[in-house]
């Protein structure tokens, strides 16, 4: 019962922290904030062929965001708080208007919210014309843009995930231990799917909420990436967040240095832990001797795959902007709407 307990209070944690902000990335230059676009690499020799035959329209592809756990396109119906707050605004004042942010079922695993993301997609598709779309994905919607990736990979160009937890989080390892019992799985189902239907549409009766929780454990992630392997014709980024006040130096440089600009100019920047994470950030890092870099939720090493663009400067909630726009914190400069600017403007440099 007291371990029961225990994920209960773990899953309101989550729940609370559950719609993590986007981190933008803002170049500095005379102290004026710009969107990097290119800084002078040059394009992925892997990079898409505009000539290829495929059935639609070539690059430039449109971007899908793909929301994570908790994650919602707008809530509770209010049109100005969306999950990637602002940003979809944001990049169409940069010229970016084909920018669409599907919503897939809260609160499940992401076999069923990847099938409802690839709906979406093909969708997207026949309204634009596009052969592909590039896929950005915080959290859990980088578990779904992979599996769709997998399955359907002539229709995606350009995967990139912002602290996906790849390889599982210790925070689903305690909270699955405390939820063994079927029956305390099924409460626990039940009381987040009553709270959850006035507010998330994508909600249901069939929402497992401990099914989400599961799947992210380290054990059972390493089947998922076992199973759910690249495709050579899809092109995988990532890029961790990192915060506890915590320098690049000390976390998550990439190992072949190649990390972009607009990654690369917060290296100094530290990042204050929202304070809605401590619990779940000592659940992952508990010897303050020996830290483990994590943004709050996700363990840096575990948000890393494919091509690693190195970490920003911001726990799990700034970097898609929440709550409700909110800075990072105190002293970090860094900001999620210029970072989604240059990231999109980077994967178009790259052909995509």
């Amino acid at each position: 019962m007291r371990r029961s307990l225990l994920a209960l209070s773990l899953v309101a944690t989550a729940t609370a922290c559950g719609t993590p902000p986007l981190v933008g990335v803002p170049e500095t230059d005379g102290g004026q904030q710009q969107r990097v676009t290119d800084g002078g690499e040059p394009p992925d020799a892997g990079g898409p062929d505009a000539g290829a035959p495929d059935a639609g329209r070539g690059p430039p592809y449109p971007i899908v965001l793909s929301h994570g756990f908790f994650g919602f396109d707008t809530f509770a119906g209010l049109d100005f708080f969306t999950y990637y707050f602002e940003v979809k605004d944001s990049l169409a004042t940069e010229g970016e208007l084909l920018v669409f942010t599907p919503t897939v079922d809260p609160f499940n695993d992401s076999a069923t919210r990847s099938a409802q993301l690839e709906r979406e997609i093909e969708a997207i598709l026949a309204s634009t014309g596009a052969a592909k779309v590039n896929l950005i994905a915080h959290s859990q919607g980088g578990l779904d843009a992979r599996l769709v990736a997998n399955r359907r990979p002539e229709l995606i160009g350009a995967v990139v995930t912002v602290s996906t937890p790849h390889r599982g989080t210790p925070v689903s390892d305690l909270v699955s231990r405390g939820l063994t019992d079927p029956q305390a799985r099924a409460a626990v189902d039940a009381i987040v799917n009553l709270a959850a239907s006035p507010l998330w549409s994508e909600a249901s009766s069939r929402s497992s909420i401990t099914s989400a929780l599961a799947q992210f454990e380290t054990a059972k992630m390493a089947g998922f990436n076992a199973r759910v392997t690249d495709q050579p014709g899809v092109r995988y980024y990532s890029v961790a967040g990192r915060s506890a006040l915590r320098r690049a130096a000390e976390t998550c440089e990439a190992a072949d240095g190649t990390r972009p600009p607009f990654i690369r100019a917060f290296d100094d920047a530290v990042d204050p832990l929202s304070p809605m994470l401590d619990a779940t950030e000592f659940i992952i890092s508990p010897n303050i001797l020996d830290p483990v870099p994590n943004d709050g939720l996700v363990p840096v090493a575990s948000a890393k795959w494919g091509t690693f663009l190195g970490c920003v400067p911001a726990d799990h909630l700034d970097e898609i902007g929440q709550i409700g726009g909110l800075g990072p914190g105190l002293g970090n400069d860094w900001r999620h709407k210029p970072f989604y600017g240059s990231l999109v403007a980077w994967l178009r440099a790259r052909g995509f």
